[in-house]
């Protein structure tokens, strides 16, 4: 995420110019004469007058950017912590899931393991019968022809 502040009314005075400092006190300007006419003086009152408001009207949007900045700071904070919390309860609820599938896959392999042993026997049985079957065949094959 950029930082970047957007460009605003501090960025009037130029580049380099520090948006604290007033307005239309340029070092580099010389100062306009004394004014000797009533009506030049209330102008140039009232341009100073304007000078302030905007200078004010800065520093007001500068404190509220300042704001902001230290608003969504604080909510990243908290976002932050709070996502962590929510990670590390799904975590565990998944530990312990995974605690209950395995012991029920540890209880059917054992079942597992009875059927087959159970087969084995019964195949084992198969066997014995099928051995006995083949002798009483022949038995009987062999008294025929006697």
């Amino acid at each position: 995420m950029s930082r970047k502040e957007p460009e605003g009314p501090e960025q009037d005075g130029g580049p380099g110019r520090d948006p604290r400092e007033p307005l239309g006190e340029d070092p580099d300007r010389p100062e306009p004469p004394p004014c000797s006419s009533r009506y030049l003086s209330r102008v140039s009152g009232r341009v100073e007058g304007l000078r302030q408001r905007v200078q004010g009207l800065i520093s007001r949007i500068n404190d509220g950017r300042e704001s902001d900045h230290s608003a969504l700071s604080s909510f990243r904070s908290s976002l932050l912590l709070q996502v962590s919390v929510l990670a590390e309860q799904l975590e565990e609820r998944l530990f312990r899931l995974y605690g209950l599938h395995n012991e029920r896959i540890q209880r059917r392999l054992r079942d597992l393991a009875e059927v087959m042993e159970s087969l084995d026997r019964a195949q084992d049985e198969l066997r014995r019968v099928c051995c006995s079957m083949e002798e009483a065949y022949r038995d009987l094959c062999l008294q025929n022809e006697a």
